[in-house]
């Protein structure tokens, strides 16, 4: 072999090298692949428990000829104990509210009852309180008392409280708003 032979081989060489080189990545393939049977099983679970939940709150609404209940966009119900029909001013993001509230079941077995909650404060949307609560305190206005039905994927949910109040239960909750302090760029109409 001569010297010219040798240098085309290399040169040959050194673009298939180039050529290989520049092949894209593979994406790697899972070891195991899992199907989405366990999610759609949960989903079916989940809905089978809501339409159960709502189905009783539906029965206590009917059977309660004293109240007038509404729906809330958000999925629960409530009526008014006390109605503030004079003011137009809700909480909304970042206002300081006090409030007091119970919990009971949804046939009205108290669970933990005001005294033993008390009076609370909480900052609209920037504290974590249970869903239901942070949604119901935003349609209310000072001085009202408004009962409401949570079902437990507004209230507790799968986890429950870790102590009086299990997985998926559905609660009563009776609140009043006792004031509503406004954050500092926002003014009273």
């Amino acid at each position: 072999m001569n010297w010219k032979m040798l240098k085309n081989s290399f040169y040959i060489l050194l673009t298939l090298f180039c050529v290989m080189a520049c092949k894209t990545p593979e994406a790697r393939r899972p070891v195991a692949s899992k199907s989405g049977s366990f999610i759609q099983e949960s989903v079916k679970r989940n809905k089978k428990m809501v339409a159960k939940e709502e189905k009783a709150i539906a029965n206590i609404i009917k059977k309660d000829s004293i109240n007038n209940y509404l729906s809330s966009s958000d999925g629960f119900w409530y009526f008014y104990n006390t109605q503030n029909i004079e003011d137009t001013l809700t909480p909304h993001f970042g206002d300081l509210v006090e409030f007091d509230y119970d919990i009971s079941t949804l046939e009205g077995a108290p669970i933990y009852s005001k005294k033993e909650i008390g009076t609370r404060e909480y900052v609209i949307d920037k504290e974590n309180v249970f869903n239901g609560l942070r949604q119901g305190l935003k349609l209310m206005k000072e001085g009202e008392t408004v009962t409401f039905l949570f079902p437990s994927h507004k209230a507790f949910g799968y986890y429950g409280d870790s102590e009086k109040i299990g997985r998926n239960i559905p609660i009563r909750s009776t609140i009043t708003l006792n004031s509503i302090i406004l954050e500092k760029n926002q003014n009273k109409p």
